[in-house]
């Protein structure tokens, strides 16, 4: 019998939550640094140790998210009431993570690690749930990579909203006072992100019942240690992450200093490259309909780590137009691959039951988020310390040494991450075939996994 296909209400109402989610990814990977070198008044290396401490911490709490979202259930699901508990308290996270207190450099070193630690908790309480949820949503692989085709394009939408608006919007509200510009328009982002959580738990419905495993942490993590296309898509998220928030970070600083840009300009640099990536979203939907989705993610980032080589070699300080087009060319092509590998991540997790006969659900999506942030904060930790080896101090002119550290955070060394990315994907087998051969219970036509029988 086949599923019920989601409705477009529903697909909008994932891709809902998953806007939400990029306010603050975005945020992070786009003004984050920029706003506390330039505004909050950081200093650069201590910038990176606060990245890399954070994800510290989701080392820890990652998996034991997952583990809770496995343990519990409830008559409105397992995943979706985690969003009707934590919006508000998401949003207000936002919020006081773009406060910037009139304190001493000591005092707001300390208030810089309580928010941020605030909100990467926040965003785990969250995030886990909703990268969960398309699992329970639909078994449907195409369904799965339409919604998942939907959420990325909102994600963009949330992208496009932090990048044109938050700029111009914390210029108009604060003046010569940007640190209150960003707080109030972080806020209504805050704000926001909190409306769309709650849209998502309205519109959407698990109707997916999975048998999860709720054997000890221990037992699930050597179930999961036997699963080699997810430890494949764990070391691919680690890396694509790392070029990803790298030359998102530098965006802002390749604008201003390396193509000298105004307000008004850094804000148009900065939204090309979402605008490019909202036109990913909808060309890799409609290619995966033709093509094979798993050759498509292999050579888009191949593709990138050629076009970041030529962008680095062709775009000189000041070349503003050439900057743009290749800017726009590598953010599409880049993201050509992401409705793809959050549809595999749902299908590792099913193929890794078919292999070991058990479901190991919440701790698989958790260690993928874990991943995600660890290559969050290894990124950030490199910008801040690679803009300290290239002597970069803020709002002032910068020396041809610090410009070209900058040009190349901003192509060759995202681009060399990307290129690794693409190359491992070479070793992920699961196609669309594999997929309902798997499903369909025929195993034995593909020697990727044992089909001997399994215990129950």
């Amino acid at each position: 019998m086949r599923t019920r296909q989601l409705t477009y209400l529903e697909k909008v109402g994932f891709g809902s939550g998953d806007m939400a989610i990029n306010i603050v990814i975005s945020s992070m990977f786009l003004i984050i640094s920029y706003f506390y070198t330039d505004i909050f008044g950081l200093k650069p290396s201590h910038m990176g140790i606060l990245f890399l401490v954070a994800r510290l911490v989701d080392a820890i709490t990652d998996p034991l998210m997952g583990l809770v979202t496995d343990k519990f259930n409830s008559r409105r699901g397992r995943y979706r009431p985690y969003f009707l508990v934590f919006s508000i308290p998401f949003g207000v996270s936002v919020l006081l993570l773009f406060t910037t207190p009139d304190w001493g450099y000591n005092a707001k070193l300390v208030w810089a690690y309580s928010t941020y630690l605030f909100v990467t908790l926040m965003f785990t309480s969250v995030t886990i749930p909703y990268i969960s949820l398309i699992g329970v949503l639909t078994p449907d692989p195409k369904d799965r990579l339409s919604a998942n085709g939907y959420r990325l394009f909102f994600a963009k939408i949330a992208a496009f909203l932090v990048t044109i608006i938050v700029p111009k919007l914390a210029e108009f509200v604060g003046g010569d006072d940007l640190a209150l510009g960003y707080q109030v328009s972080m806020g209504l982002m805050g704000g926001l992100a909190t409306l769309l959580f709650l849209f998502c738990y309205f519109t959407t419905t698990e109707r997916v019942q999975h048998r999860i495993d709720d054997k000890p942490l221990k037992q699930q993590f050597r179930v999961l240690m036997q699963n080699d296309q997810w430890l494949i898509l764990c070391a691919v998220c680690f890396t694509g992450t790392l070029g990803y928030v790298i030359r998102s970070s530098v965006a802002a600083y390749y604008a201003k200093y390396y193509l000298g840009a105004d307000a008004t300009m850094l804000s148009a640099f900065l939204t090309v490259g979402v605008s490019a990536a909202i036109l990913a979203m909808v060309a890799s939907t409609w290619i995966t309909k033709r093509y094979c989705k798993i050759q498509l993610f292999r050579w888009s980032q191949l593709t990138v780590g050629a076009l970041s080589l030529v962008m680095f070699i062709t775009v000189r300080p000041g070349d503003i137009v050439p900057a743009f087009i290749l800017y726009f060319l590598i953010s599409f092509v880049v993201d050509l691959h992401a409705p793809v590998f959050w549809s595999a991540i749902a299908e590792s997790v099913d193929y890794g039951e078919a292999k070991t006969g058990r479901r190991v659900s919440g701790l698989a999506f958790g260690g993928i988020s874990f991943f995600q942030k660890a290559g969050m904060g290894a990124a950030g930790f490199l910008v801040g310390s690679l803009l300290t080896y290239f002597n970069y101090e803020a709002n002032t002119e910068q020396s041809a040494f610090t410009l070209t550290g900058i040009a190349l955070m901003l192509s060759i060394i995202p681009g060399i991450f990307h290129a690794l990315m693409g190359s491992l994907m070479f070793k992920y087998r699961i196609t669309d075939q594999y997929y309902e051969a798997m499903k369909a219970g025929r195993l034995s036509d593909f020697p990727l996994v044992d089909a001997s029988p399994r215990p129950s």
